[in-house]
C-alpha cells in the first residue's frame, strides 16, 4: 500500500498506512532507551518462561530411568526459580511499557493539540467541528488505551511466542513442525480479518464524527431547532446518524464472530496432533515420553500470549484506525509562502476575487480593493451581499476561486498563522470565553502583558464590570465559575484583540451584540485605541460607515460603490438610500 493519504468523507484527512507507520517508528524513536529496555526484559521474561516446561520433560524421562526423590526435588525447585524469574521480569518489563506508553501518549496529545491550533479555519468549518472533537476524544484515548494496555501485553506475548516456537523445535523438529502446520487456521483466518478490520473500523470512526456533529450542531441551534420546528428533521437525522454507527460497529461485530471460533479450535489441533505422532514415534523409539510432553505443554503454553494478541487485535485495530484519523491532521496542508519572505508593508490588495463556497455558484463577483496602512474602512450592503465573505478573504480564512488577495504583495491565506495574525485578525460576533481567571483569557494574546496592560485595553472597549467581580481579573469564568452574558464576552473577545496588537483589525460585526449606545462608544473608543491601524469594520450599522475614512458598499457579491461617507451621499445611489432607510426618511 502507498503513503497517500486516504480521504475521509466530508471530514479531516485520514493518513494513509506508510504515513501511520512513520509517525509510530518516529514516537519509538524519541524513546529509544525505553524501547531498548521493553524487548530486553520482554526477552528475559519469555526466556524464563521456557524452562518450566523443559524440566518437566526432563523429570518424567529422568524418574523413568530411576532417578531419585532428592534429584526430582532439584529440578522441581528449578521449575519454581524459573516460575519466579519470569514473574519479577514479567512485571518489570510491563512497569517500563506502561511508562513508556504515557510518555508517548502526552506526546501525542500535545502534537494533535499544536495541529489543531494551526488549522486553518475554513477546513474545520467545512469538515466539522465533531470530527476534529470525536478525533482530540474518542480517538485519542483509543490509542491511549492500546499504548498503556494493548502495547506491553502484545509485545511481551510476541517475544514469548517466538521463543516457544524456538524451543519447540529445539526439542524435537517433527513434533515442531507438525504443531506449527496445525496452527495455519489461525494464520488463515487473521489474514482475513485484518484485510477487512482497518477499512470497518475507519467506517466506524467517521460514522461516530457524524453523530457527534449532528448531536453538537443540534445542541449549539436549540432555540433555532425550536423557533423554526424544526424537531423533527434533528431527530429523523440523528436517528438516521445511530443507525449507521450500529450498521458500522455489526460490521466489526461480524468480523470478530468469525476470528474467534477459528482461533479457539486451532488451539486443540496442534496439542492433539502433537500426542497422537508423540506416540506413535515413542513406539519406535524415536522420541522420549519427556520430549513429547514438554512439545505438548509448549503447545499448550503457546495458547497462553496468541490469546493474549487475539484479544487485543481487536483493540489494536481500532487503535491503528483511531492513529490514522489523528495523524490525519497533520495532513491537512500548510500553504508555503510564496513570493517575498515576509510582506514588505500593510497594504491589503484585492484583485479581481471571485469566490464560491464548496459545490456551490459563485457569491463574489470580480471584486477589486485596495485598503491603505492606517485606513479605516466601512463595509456595507443588505444581507447576503458577500460583507462576510470578503471579510474573510481579507483575513486569510478563505482563498479566493479566482484572483489575489495580498497583503504586502503576499498572499494572505500563504502566511504561517503566526506571521499572519501579526498583520490581519478577523473578530466575528462569534466569542469564545476560555476556561480560566480573566486575567488568563487576555493573557492568551500576550503573556507578557502587566496588569496594567489589562486594565488599559478593558477601559478601551468599554468594561466596567471587571472591578465590580469578586476577584476582579482573579475571578474564574466558564464552568465551575461566572458565566459572561453575550454582550460580556464580546467585549473581553474585542480587548483580547487589542492586546494581540495586529496591524489589520477586520471587525464583522464585532460590536453587534453590544445596545447601540454602548457599541457607538465602544467604537469610537476603539477607533482612538487602534490610531494608526487599519481598520476594516463590516456592519449593518451606517453609525460605522459615518465614521470610517471610505465606505465600500457591496450588493449581490459585487463592490458597487467606493467612497467617502459624503461622497457617496452626494453620488445618490444605493448608499444613499440605506443612509435615508437607515435614517427613516
Amino acid at each position: 500500500m502507498t503513503a497517500k493519504t486516504e480521504a475521509a468523507p466530508a471530514g479531516l484527512p485520514i493518513a494513509g498506512p506508510a504515513e501511520v507507520r512513520k509517525a509510530a517508528v518516529g514516537l519509538m524513536g524519541q524513546d529509544r532507551r525505553a524501547v531498548a529496555v521493553m524487548l530486553i526484559l520482554n526477552g528475559l521474561a519469555a526466556a524464563a518462561g521456557l524452562g518450566g516446561p523443559w524440566l518437566l520433560g526432563k523429570i518424567i524421562d529422568d524418574v523413568r530411568g530411576g532417578a531419585g526423590v532428592g534429584h526430582v526435588n532439584r529440578l522441581a525447585l528449578g521449575i519454581l526459580c524459573f516460575a519466579l524469574a519470569q514473574l519479577l521480569l514479567g512485571r518489570f518489563a510491563r512497569y517500563a511499557a506502561h511508562r513508556f506508553g504515557e510518555r508517548t501518549l502526552a506526546r501525542i496529545r500535545e502534537r494533535f493539540v499544536e495541529r489543531s491550533l494551526v488549522l486553518p479555519a475554513s477546513v474545520v468549518e467545512r469538515a466539522g467541528i465533531g470530527d476534529l472533537l470525536t478525533r482530540g476524544t474518542s480517538d485519542v484515548a483509543t490509542v491511549g488505551t492500546t499504548l498503556r494496555d494493548a502495547g506491553p501485553e502484545v509485545s511481551v506475548a510476541m517475544v514469548q511466542i517466538l521463543l516457544i516456537l524456538v524451543a519447540m523445535l529445539a526439542v524435537n523438529p517433527l513434533l515442531g513442525v507438525c504443531g506449527l502446520l496445525c496452527l495455519s487456521g489461525i494464520w488463515f483466518a487473521t489474514r482475513w480479518y485484518l484485510r477487512r478490520a482497518h477499512a470497518g473500523y475507519l467506517k466506524e470512526g467517521a460514522a461516530n464524527s457524524a453523530l457527534i456533529e449532528i448531536l453538537t450542531s443540534t445542541a449549539a441551534g436549540a432555540r433555532t431547532v425550536e423557533a423554526l420546528g424544526l424537531q423533527e428533521r434533528r431527530i429523523t437525522a440523528t436517528a438516521e446518524a445511530v443507525e449507521r454507527c450500529r450498521a458500522t460497529r455489526t460490521y466489526t461485530l461480524n468480523l470478530r464472530t468469525v476470528l474467534f471460533p477459528v482461533v479457539e479450535f486451532s488451539y486443540v489441533a496442534p496439542v492433539a496432533a502433537i500426542l497422537l505422532l508423540g506416540a506413535t514415534l515413542r513406539d519406535t523409539g524415536t522420541v522420549t515420553t519427556g520430549a513429547v510432553v514438554a512439545c505438548a505443554l509448549y503447545f499448550w503454553k503457546l495458547s497462553e500470549p496468541m490469546d493474549k494478541i487475539l484479544l487485543w487485535l481487536d483493540q489494536i485495530q481500532r487503535s491503528n484506525a483511531s492513529f490514522a484519523r489523528v495523524e490525519g491532521i497533520g495532513q491537512v496542508d500548510a500553504p508555503p509562502v510564496t513570493g517575498a519572505d515576509r510582506p514588505q508593508d500593510d497594504q491589503l490588495d484585492v484583485v479581481d476575487v471571485r469566490y464560491a463556497y464548496q459545490g456551490e455558484r459563485d457569491v463574489l463577483h470580480g471584486v477589486d480593493l485596495t485598503v491603505r496602512p492606517g485606513e479605516r474602512l466601512a463595509v456595507v450592503g443588505p444581507s447576503g451581499a458577500g460583507k462576510s465573505t470578503l471579510g474573510r478573504l481579507l483575513a486569510g480564512a478563505e482563498r479566493p476561486r479566482t484572483g489575489r488577495v495580498t497583503v504586502g504583495q503576499v498572499p494572505v491565506a500563504e502566511l504561517d498563522p503566526a506571521q499572519l495574525r501579526r498583520h490581519v485578525v478577523l473578530v466575528s460576533q462569534e466569542h469564545h470565553v476560555f476556561l480560566g481567571t480573566v486575567r488568563d483569557n487576555l493573557l492568551i494574546a500576550d503573556p507578557s502583558a502587566t496588569d496594567e496592560d489589562l486594565r488599559a485595553v478593558l477601559a478601551a472597549v468599554d468594561i466596567d464590570w471587571v472591578d465590580e467581580l469578586p476577584d476582579g481579573l482573579d475571578t474564574e469564568l466558564g464552568s465551575g465559575g461566572l458565566r459572561l452574558d453575550a454582550q460580556q464576552a464580546q467585549q473581553l473577545a474585542l480587548a483580547r484583540v487589542i492586546l494581540a496588537d495586529p496591524h489589520t483589525l477586520i471587525l464583522d460585526e464585532a460590536t453587534s451584540l453590544l445596545d447601540p449606545a454602548t457599541a457607538r462608544h465602544t467604537e469610537r473608543s476603539l477607533a482612538a485605541v487602534l490610531k494608526g491601524r487599519t481598520v476594516i469594520a463590516i456592519a449593518h450599522r451606517l453609525h460605522t460607515a459615518h465614521d470610517a475614512d471610505r465606505v465600500a458598499v457591496m450588493d449581490g457579491g459585487r463592490m458597487t460603490e467606493l467612497g467617502s461617507h459624503e461622497e457617496l451621499l452626494a453620488a445618490g445611489r444605493g448608499y444613499a438610500a440605506l443612509w435615508k432607510s437607515w435614517h427613516g426618511a
